[in-house]
Formats: structure tokens, C-alpha cells, sequence
């Protein structure tokens, strides 16, 4: 329903971001996201002028943007929320996502910073906002649940590391393990960190 709402570019950031997850920047081509989303090709030239460059970082922002927006609808699914409670919340998107459709996606984000980090400024750059877009809600919500200020913003960058890694992990080894692993050990140092 949200898909047929977006206009052809927000469905061609969209699209991009799809394939960047599942076959990192190569399967982001110009020609694979104009089909992805269903949008004429020569549109991509009107709304990207920068190119396939513009498009991932765009892309990129865009799963940023998301995955912090996706913080509060954690917080509103908890009876009571904790920092472990959280935590497990993003770590279950990831698991229930891998029960239903196997191992085949990863985080948008993460992709583009292991194809081009190193060859485009531009990418790193985005790929540095969208982390701190979606952490700067881990830390916001943390500190409400009593985290000092002073922690919130580490144990955040730690939540979302840890996370980052446990998906490259569980899609290595085709299995949730490391998703479950690092809820069950992390999440008592971030309820500790609240305080009692």
C-alpha cells in the first residue's frame, strides 16, 4: 500500500537500498533499479543527475533515516521498555526476517561501506550520517530509560556494532546463532547500564 503511495524517485531510493542489501552497490545498477521500481529509465538521469553515486548515497541516507524511525516503533511494541528490551527488538526484525525468507539481505548501510568506503568519499560520508541518524534515536530512547547521558551515546554505537556484526555473522553461517548470541550477552549490560 506505502509502495503504490511513493512517487518514482522515493520508489527508485527505495529500490536501490532493496538491491544494495541483497547484492551490495554492483546489483544497484541504473537499469536494475529503474525495473526494480518499476520507473522509466530515462527518469533516473531527471531525478539522479549525480549518477549511480547519487543514487546509493541517497539510498543509503534513506536506511538510515529508516532504521531510526524504526527505534520508536520498537519502543511502542515493549510493555516495558528496557535497553535489553530494545536491543532484542532490533535483533528480532533481523531473526524473524532470516526465518521467513532465508539469508539473502543484509543491511543496506553496512553494504555500501564495505563496496566504497574506500573509493568514494561521497558513499563513506553518507554511510557515516545514516549510522548516526540511527543512532542518535538508540541514544535518545536509552537515555529514557535512565542510561546516563554521558553512556548513552557508547552503549548505542555499541548496540548497533554489535548488531552490524551479528548480521554479517548470521548470514556467513546461515543461522540466527549469532543474532540470539549477542542479545543474550549483551542485554544485561545495557539493563545494568540503566541503572536499578
Amino acid at each position: 500500500m506505502a509502495e503504490a503511495r511513493r512517487g518514482p524517485r522515493e520508489r527508485m531510493v527505495f529500490s536501490a537500498a532493496q538491491l544494495i542489501r541483497r547484492g551490495g552497490v554492483a546489483a544497484a545498477g541504473m537499469r536494475e533499479v529503474a525495473a526494480h521500481a518499476d520507473a522509466p529509465r530515462g527518469s533516473l538521469q531527471h531525478y539522479f543527475p549525480g549518477g549511480k553515486e547519487q543514487l546509493v548515497n541517497e539510498a543509503v541516507e534513506w536506511a538510515g533515516r529508516y532504521a531510526g524511525k524504526r527505534v520508536a516503533r520498537f519502543l511502542a511494541g515493549l510493555e516495558h521498555p528496557t535497553p535489553r528490551g530494545l536491543f532484542a527488538a532490533m535483533a528480532a526484525q533481523w531473526t524473524e526476517e532470516y526465518a521467513a525468507d532465508g539469508f539473502a539481505a543484509g543491511c543496506p548501510v553496512a553494504a555500501a561501506t564495505v563496496d566504497c568506503a574506500a573509493s568514494g568519499e561521497s558513499t563513506r560520508e553518507a554511510a557515516a550520517t545514516a549510522f548516526a541518524t540511527w543512532r542518535r534515536p538508540v541514544a535518545e530512547a536509552l537515555a529514557d530509560m535512565g542510561v546516563p547521558a554521558s553512556r548513552a551515546d557508547a552503549l548505542a554505537t555499541l548496540m548497533i556494532s554489535t548488531l552490524e556484526g551479528a548480521i554479517l555473522m548470521a548470514r556467513a553461517e546461515r543461522d540466527v546463532r549469532p543474532l540470539t548470541t549477542v542479545v543474550a550477552e549483551l542485554g544485561p549490560l545495557l539493563d545494568a547500564a540503566a541503572g536499578p
